[in-house]
């Protein structure tokens, strides 16, 4: 029998996580194939671990993992793939948007054998302020023109991988993950499957405006040069402004020897020019501290408990 192994970051999701499995559990007890809950705590504070004991106590397909503090949700998925056995592997938020009826469509599709990944993406952005539903459409266009990576618009963590995925993007270890790029970037042939929007059966998003600013550029970061690229192009027009600049200077001065007129708008130049180079400093200086961050070798993530002992506790 196949089995599938749900993966579940839960960050203070002691509202949600219970009506959560239930619903899950239903569908999948329904279904002729082996399953288990990898429940990641990732440094919840509230009552979510509690809760995750309570269902591994009553339940032996749940599996809980506690992390030893906040090491991120991209953390608590690597955790989950490192510790996952399924022949079939799906990531899902536990707040419910990412809706577990999908569930049985996702797995027929995969068992056609023409597909490697199913992946939801949902329709419309109903719920969503305008301003930041246009920030995330703009994300994905200039995320798919300027790095490798394959990314919907839409697009969720929630997919169902098969075995081969799933070893695919653990062979990806870097410590800056991004995984919606990471999953565009391994390949393999993936179904999309839209749905409609559905809002959060309970609790409050953990994910700021700002928060997901920081996100998308960190995963234009990981998956583009195109930053640094800009920086040397910017280099490389404002040493040509600057060039042509000395020479109309240089020319003012020696036809009207008027050293003090055009003050204002030099200052005005040396102002922009070291902006520019300020700019393009601090683009340089994020690949570097990316490459520093890496080249420390620090695990993703720590667990300090979990009710298996064959668990991968530190990776």
């Amino acid at each position: 029998m196949k089995k599938i192994s749900l993966i579940i970051p839960c960050f203070n999701e002691e509202e949600s996580l219970p009506l959560f499995y239930e619903t899950t559990t239903k569908i999948l007890a329904a279904l002729p194939y082996d399953y288990e809950f990898l429940l990641v705590n990732d440094g919840s504070e509230d009552g979510t671990l509690d809760i995750m004991k309570s269902l591994a106590a009553q339940d032996p397909h749940v599996t809980y993992l506690s992390f030893s503090r906040n090491f991120g949700k991209e953390a608590a998925m690597y955790a989950g793939f490192c510790n996952a056995d399924g022949d079939y592997t799906a990531v899902m938020d536990a707040d419910m948007q990412d809706p577990p009826s999908l569930l049985p469509e996702m797995i027929e599709i995969l068992e056609t054998g023409e597909y490697d990944s199913v992946a939801a993406r949902r329709k419309d952005r109903d719920g969503e302020g305008r301003f930041r539903s246009w920030c995330a459409r703009k994300f994905y266009k200039l995320a798919n023109r300027i790095s490798d990576a394959d990314i919907m618009d839409g697009a969720r963590d929630f997919r169902l991988m098969t075995r081969e995925m799933v070893e695919a993007v653990l062979s990806m270890s870097e410590y800056n993950r991004f995984s919606k790029g990471i999953f565009g970037w391994v390949g393999f042939r993936t179904y999309w499957l839209s749905y409609e929007n559905v809002e959060r059966a309970a609790g409050t998003t953990k994910w700021s405006f700002w928060n997901l600013v920081r996100y998308a550029v960190d995963g234009i970061m990981n998956f583009s040069q195109a930053p640094l690229e800009l920086a040397s192009w910017g280099g490389i027009l404002m040493t040509v402004f600057s060039f042509i600049m000395l020479i109309i200077i240089i020319i003012r001065r020696l036809v009207w020897g008027d050293p003090v007129a055009g003050w204002a708008s030099t200052i005005c130049v040396i102002i922009f020019i070291g902006g520019i180079q300020l700019l393009c400093l601090g683009i340089m200086g994020q690949y570097v501290a990316k490459t520093y961050v890496e080249t420390k070798g620090r695990p993703h993530y720590i667990i300090s408990e979990s009710n298996r002992k064959d668990i991968r506790k530190i990776g």
